[in-house]
């Protein structure tokens, strides 16, 4: 193995600066690998598919703000498989350069969806919310300017890294916000589903034709297969081209998904598998909170 290859084995990318929510996460489920900041989602995928990182860590969907943009037609243009999933708590802090006093405070900056899922504090303190390309860059810049009249909101990680103080912490307007992300790979996996609940990730495309989504969905209900997961969006820039993106808790090896699928395959002129992976326990969490 040469020393690109080895690094490469010991590295996983995300999308953002260093000390975003993404590196967080990457630093959470994968302790003991390198993080490799990308300035894109597309750098971040290149960075796998070109060999230069073992893993991506791609944040897919949050509680508050709902699906992550672009990211749904990144993935099945891609070579990359979900290998697995993790659900992260967003922690929203209030930072600012060193001796700065809330008070004092007059500007925030931020990522849209940061400053949206924190209006409580915003409105509070009376500051002017400016939208930043990613929450650890609205930290990097503030610590740059010195400037003690303007916050960022960004992570504890983003505190350190740069070197400012918390103002406050919890900013979040929502316990609950939490961001799902996927760990995408080169090379797909096969996990046994003795060993606990297996997902299984697909986009399709439906036929125009009357009713062809009712028709190719009732092959999921019919068998007794949860689908978790079921969102729509246009390709190829025409309305009538619509592309879905499908989870369910099932492996393909059971014989009620197979029957689903063979009868989705009847309605649909596409069908991509974009990953077979361990259900997070989050899942099991979150459902027996709200049954």
């Amino acid at each position: 193995m040469s020393d690109n290859q080895s690094q490469a084995a010991k590295t996983i990318a995300f999308q953002g600066a260093p000390g975003a929510y993404s590196d967080m996460a990457c630093r959470e489920v994968y302790s003991e690998l390198r993080t490799m900041p990308c300035k894109t989602f597309t750098d971040a995928f290149a960075a796998v598919a070109g060999g230069a990182a073992r893993f991506a860590m791609i944040p897919i969907e949050n509680s508050v703000a709902g699906r992550v943009a672009d990211i749904h037609q990144l993935l099945p243009e891609s070579s990359l498989h979900i290998v697995a999933e993790h659900y992260q708590p967003v922690r929203h802090n209030l930072l600012a350069c060193k001796g700065a006093e809330i008070a004092g405070l007059k500007i925030v900056r931020s990522h849209v969806h940061a400053l949206s899922q924190c209006r409580n504090v915003i409105q509070r303190l009376g500051l002017n919310a400016v939208v930043h390309a990613d929450t650890a860059g609205a930290a990097a810049e503030i610590a740059k300017l010195g400037d003690p009249t303007i916050a960022a909101i960004a992570s504890g990680l983003a505190a350190e890294i740069y070197g400012l103080d918390v103002i406050e912490t919890g900013v979040e307007d929502e316990a609950h916000n939490t961001t799902r992300f996927v760990i995408l790979a080169g090379t797909a996996i096969d996990p046994d589903p003795a060993d606990g609940p297996v997902v299984t990730s697909f986009v399709f495309h439906v036929r125009n034709v009357p009713a062809a989504l009712y028709k190719a969905l009732g092959g999921f209900a019919t068998n007794g297969v949860n689908m978790t997961k079921l969102e729509s969006y246009m390709v190829g820039g025409t309305f009538t081209a619509t592309q879905f993106f499908a989870e369910v808790e099932a492996h393909p090896t059971e014989l009620r998904l197979q029957r689903a699928l063979e009868e989705l395959s009847f309605f649909t002129s596409k069908v991509k598998i974009m990953g077979v992976y361990p259900a997070h326990p989050f899942r099991a969490e979150s459902a027996a909170r709200t049954a």
